[in-house]
């Protein structure tokens, strides 16, 4: 059971000793002890003198909380006592030892360390808090959520397989660049749909370059491309270094040719390129 009233190093109850002057009749201020007298509710003070309790009203007010007024001054040297008990009420708490619920919000003035978070708990931040982070044991930052959802994962991050017997590297596994495309259109149309791409270059029938908007790490990265053209020429895609640039870390060509083996713009194009980014 938590402790019900003020600090432990006073307690519930406070006692004040004064030795009288000469027909004294008030007293405040620091006792014998060099204790200042204090008192929250005159209904919890009791006042004794030499060791005779004193009824309040009759023998003596108090009514500022500091002070205590005898009805009838004292003689010298006799011992004023007061005795204050604490008003308190029952703390409205969750047991630190058996927990439970809060039905409110809480604010937190400093960090909050959870040792064990059930399946299915929700903590919920505001945009005012500094990014979270999600943590390894040994410190290192495996998640980081900033402002507006966005989360980061580490590079090193890895997902386990359906049956849970290997896992996959998602940094590595995921798809970099990814375009579809029609070649037929004008050129200098952007692609129908993409991911890190800038812009598409037509320089010629059936020869274009795609433009990686954040750069591959080398040129030795691994591309897939496939099209296709519905009429009477069966038509495929071929990636090559025919182009004036080449093969480049931030942009990557590629020709289209029908079976006779002309250059020729086709519809229906998509490229997927996986490695490491720059």
């Amino acid at each position: 059971m938590a402790y019900i009233g003020t600090s432990p190093s006073n307690g519930v109850r406070r006692r004040f000793t004064y030795e009288a002057t000469a027909s004294q009749t008030s007293f405040s201020g620091n006792d014998e002890n060099g204790v200042s007298l204090t008192y929250v509710d005159s209904l919890y003070l009791d006042v004794f003198q030499n060791g005779i309790k004193l009824k309040a009203g009759d023998d003596y007010t108090a009514t500022t909380g500091t002070s205590v007024v005898l009805v009838q001054g004292a003689s010298v040297n006799d011992v004023v006592e007061m005795v204050a008990f604490d008003v308190f009420s029952v703390n409205d708490s969750v047991s630190a030892k058996d927990g439970g619920n809060f039905a409110g919000n809480i604010g937190m003035g400093g960090t909050l360390a959870v040792t064990g978070v059930t399946t299915g708990t929700i903590i919920k931040g505001t945009t005012s808090l500094q990014t979270p982070l999600i943590e390894f044991t040994d410190g290192d930052d495996a998640i980081a959520i900033a402002d507006g959802g966005v989360v980061t994962l580490l590079t090193t991050a890895v997902a386990k397989s359906e049956g849970g017997a290997v896992t996959t590297n998602i940094a590595q596994g995921l798809a970099k660049v990814w375009a579809k495309l029609d070649g037929t259109q004008a050129a200098g149309s952007m692609p129908q749909d993409t991911f890190n791409v800038t812009s598409l270059t037509d320089s010629a029938a059936g020869r274009h370059v795609i433009t990686i908007a954040n750069d591959m790490n080398s040129v030795h990265y691994s591309y897939t491309a496939m099209a296709r053209q519905d009429g009477s020429d069966d038509r495929a895609i071929i990636v090559s270094q025919e182009e004036d640039s080449g093969t480049a870390a931030g942009s990557l060509p590629f020709t289209t040719q029908n079976d006779g083996g002309s250059y020729v713009d086709t519809a229906g194009i998509g490229i997927t390129i996986h490695g490491d980014l720059a």
